[in-house]
Formats: C-alpha cells, sequence, structure tokens
C-alpha cells in the first residue's frame, strides 16, 4: 500500500469523526469507533487484525487510567456537593485580596477545575462570581472571563482531570503522570495569567445588558451553602493525591529501593494515590447514608461513564492507525529532517486544535490528538517523562484552541454571565486563542530549556 493512500486513510478517518460529531450529533464514542473500522478496512488489515487492534486498544488504555479517571470524577462530585469548591474559592479570595478580583477569580477556576470538570465549576462559581464583581465594582463581563479562562487553562493541562490523564495514557506516559502534572502546573501558570489579562484589558470594556441590577450579596451567597469544610479538609483530596504521585515519581526517577521506598511507589501510583483521594473526600460528607455514600459517589461514576467511553474508543482507534504501517512512512519523513526539535510539538498543536475547532468537546480532541499521534512518537524520537509530558501540553494547548459556539462551555459561559454572542467571541472564543498560543509557545521553550 503506498504511503500516500495510507495518510488519506488516516485523514478520512479523522474526517469521518469530525462530520460524525459535529454535523451528524453523532456521540464522539460510536464515531470513534467506527472510525476504527473505517480506517483498519481502507488499510487493508485483515479482518481479524481489526478486530484484535480495537478490543486491545479499548480494554488496554482502560488497564491504564480507568480507575484514575472515575476517582477524580469522584472527587469532583464530593468537592461539589459539599461546598468544598466555594471553600476553595474563599480561602483564594483571602489569600489574593478583593482588590484584584479577576486575579482572584483566576486562581479560584484554575484550582477548582483541577478535578471538577470546568462546566460544573463555572455552574457553581457563577453566582459567587456576580456578587464579587458588584462588590468589586468590576465589570462582570471581566469577572466572567477571568473565572471562565482559569478553569480552562487547568482542565485541559493538569492532571487529574480526566483529558489529560487520558492523553498521556493514549501516547504511553500513564508512568510519568508527576511529571505531567509539574509540568503542567508550569505551563498553566503563564496560561491563566494569560486569560487574566485579557479578561482585565479586553472584557472589562464589555458591558452585559443588565448587570447593573444584580443584587446578589456575597456574604449571602455564602451563607446560603450553610456549614463549609475547613480550608484544610477542602483541600485535602485535590492536594494530597498530587503530592503522593509526585513523591512517587521522585522515588522512581533516583531508583531508590528498599521496604520504605516500595511504600512510596506503592502509594504513588495514580490509582492508589487517587483511590486515597476518594478517601479522604468522604471526611467532607455531612453524613454517611445512602445519599452521600451512594447517590454522590453513583452521581460521580456517571460523570466518568462518558470520558471512559470516549477515552476507550479514542484507545481503539489509536490501536489501529498503530496497526496499519503509518509508523515506517513517518520513521522516512522523520529521516528526512523535516520533523525535528521543538517543532515536533506544532503537530499535535494542530490536529487538536483543527479538532477542537471543528467538534467543540476539549476533552473529545485530546483523546482523539492523543490517539492519532501515539505512533508517530516512537518514530519522531520522542520518549521519556519530559518529552511525553510536553507532548500532552502540546495537546492540550490544541485542545484550548478555540472555544466557540460548537462548544459547550462557550454557551455555558454566555448564559450563565449574560453576554451576546457577538461580545462572547471577543471576550470568550479570543481569550481562548490566546491561552492556547500561550501554552504552546511556553511548551516550546520548556522543549529548547529542557529536551
Amino acid at each position: 500500500m503506498s504511503g500516500l493512500w495510507l495518510m488519506l486513510v488516516i485523514v478520512l478517518g479523522v474526517g469521518f469523526i469530525v462530520f460524525a460529531t459535529a454535523k451528524l450529533k453523532l456521540h464522539p464514542f460510536l464515531s470513534l469507533l467506527f472510525a476504527a473500522f473505517l480506517v483498519g478496512l481502507l488499510a487493508g488489515l485483515p479482518l481479524n487484525e481489526i478486530v484484535e487492534a480495537v478490543n486491545g486498544g479499548f480494554g488496554g488504555l482502560m488497564g491504564y487510567i480507568g480507575i484514575v479517571i472515575v476517582a477524580g470524577t469522584i472527587i469532583g462530585t464530593i468537592l461539589e456537593k459539599s461546598g468544598a469548591a466555594l471553600r476553595m474559592a474563599e480561602v483564594v479570595l483571602r489569600l489574593v485580596g478583593e482588590k484584584r478580583p479577576q486575579l482572584a477569580m483566576s486562581l479560584i477556576g484554575a484550582i477548582v477545575s483541577i478535578p471538577v470538570f470546568c462546566d460544573s465549576g463555572y455552574v457553581i462559581l457563577s453566582s459567587l462570581k456576580k456578587a464579587l464583581a458588584k462588590r468589586a465594582k468590576v465589570a462582570l463581563a471581566s469577572m466572567a472571563v477571568a473565572l471562565a479562562t482559569g478553569l480552562y487553562a487547568t482542565h485541559t493541562l493538569v492532571p487529574p482531570t480526566p483529558g489529560p490523564i487520558a492523553a498521556a495514557g493514549n501516547i504511553g506516559a500513564s508512568d510519568y503522570l508527576g511529571t505531567i502534572i509539574l509540568i503542567g502546573i508550569i505551563v498553566a501558570i503563564p496560561t491563566i495569567i494569560a486569560g487574566y489579562l485579557w479578561a482585565v484589558k479586553v472584557a472589562s470594556k464589555i458591558e452585559i445588558e443588565g448587570e447593573g441590577d444584580n443584587d446578589l450579596d456575597y456574604d449571602e451567597i455564602v451563607k446560603s451553602f450553610g456549614e463549609l469544610p475547613s480550608s484544610f479538609k477542602s483541600f485535602a483530596p485535590i492536594v494530597l493525591p498530587i503530592v503522593l504521585i509526585g513523591i512517587g515519581s521522585v522515588v522512581n526517577f533516583f531508583q531508590w529501593t528498599g521496604g520504605f521506598a516500595e511504600i512510596l511507589l506503592f502509594l504513588g501510583s495514580p490509582v492508589v494515590a487517587l483511590l486515597v483521594g476518594v478517601l479522604v473526600s468522604f471526611a467532607l460528607m455531612p453524613k454517611f447514608n445512602e445519599e452521600t455514600l451512594n447517590g454522590w459517589v453513583g452521581q460521580g461514576i456517571k460523570d466518568a461513564a462518558t470520558i471512559l467511553l470516549i477515552t476507550g474508543a479514542g484507545g481503539a482507534f489509536g490501536s489501529v492507525i498503530k496497526a496499519t504501517p503509518v509508523a515506517e512512512i513517518i520513521q522516512g519523513i522523520a529521516d528526512g529532517g523535516l520533523l525535528q526539535g521543538a517543532l515536533l510539538l506544532l503537530i499535535p498543536f494542530i490536529v487538536a486544535a483543527l479538532l477542537k475547532s471543528a467538534q467543540g468537546s476539549s476533552t473529545a480532541a485530546l483523546v482523539i490528538t492523543s490517539s492519532l499521534i501515539a505512533p508517530l512518537l516512537p518514530q519522531m524520537g520522542i520518549e521519556g517523562a519530559i518529552p511525553l509530558a510536553l507532548v500532552v501540553m502540546a495537546i492540550g494547548a490544541g485542545a484550548m484552541t478555540v472555544s466557540h459556539v460548537n462548544d459547550s462551555y462557550f454557551w455555558v459561559v454566555t448564559q450563565f454571565s449574560g453576554m451576546k454572542v457577538t461580545d462572547a467571541y471577543k471576550a470568550q472564543t479570543a481569550a481562548t486563542l490566546v491561552q492556547g498560543l500561550t501554552a504552546l509557545v511556553v511548551s516550546l521553550i520548556l522543549w529548547i530549556i529542557l529536551v
């Protein structure tokens, strides 16, 4: 089979995914599975090999990160329902100060969105944002964009958010999750700042109709949630797993041995660390009964189901691509010197950005792009913790670029802030473009410095 036909087949497969999800409104799970079989058939793979690749890709990826995704969403649900997310918001507001309300909202969003989906995080914090805008006498659109971009940055860049975890699993970087978290935080910081500056400089000039009628009171909103959990209990389910994974990564990096090192490696494995986070989050429950232990946890599992299915189908799609001779073609391109150095990161960024802009979902863009490029990475000499972490960052940067009318998050931001669509394009869509490009530039710089 000619290399040109094979590349065309893969392009057709990706085109089918975009068309099916964006135009036909088919669920990404089925779009990815159908595309996997389509690519396998058009590439001329034996029929039994296609089935084996689909089953192996789906099951293999679930074995790596399935439990991690479920545990992360359970933690997020408990943080949301217990009021811990609001407690974290209060703590950040006290530390930053009410004189910098937009910065406070950006940081609040960035922290909350690590375990909580950005859509849910925005809804949870929306009333708080409006009350703080009134109290600080700043434009509501400015506060809306500051919160939205803060949530968006960590949603696409920092595990244990499902998208970055799925991307890491797809490219074989599950063992480097600690490094990915660290690099993700480093890349996220200037990305958050870029969103904050856009909120202050651009969004602050946008007036939302009726914002002067805002009668929400910050103190009353906080009181309406009843007694909030303590700051320690609120932050622990997020911080403890990240610390454990980080310690495990350090032990693995220095190759320490012995009984104590084995315990640290055990606790630092992503599955164990996130399950520890789940256990710690139980302390946030007002009482142990069927509503909390079954209802709250069950809601978290339901929230995880869609991500698991899309992630598994993405693994199947990637597995079929790996079964084709595409790796040999990429090797030839790499040997020709066309793909070298930091510019390698442009490939996953562009693919993810095209997918994001076409079909709307950042998580789907992360999953599909990582599945698509996974076979390419060994051929391009990309291996090891830091290079693979930066590939995840490049995919995440692309998955931010851009949020517009086919993205549910775009509508969450516009509807809960009251912005007109034309204003939302100037404020939110343009801000996500700035954030995506910022994340890419930072990733390129880190590649030049560290790789």
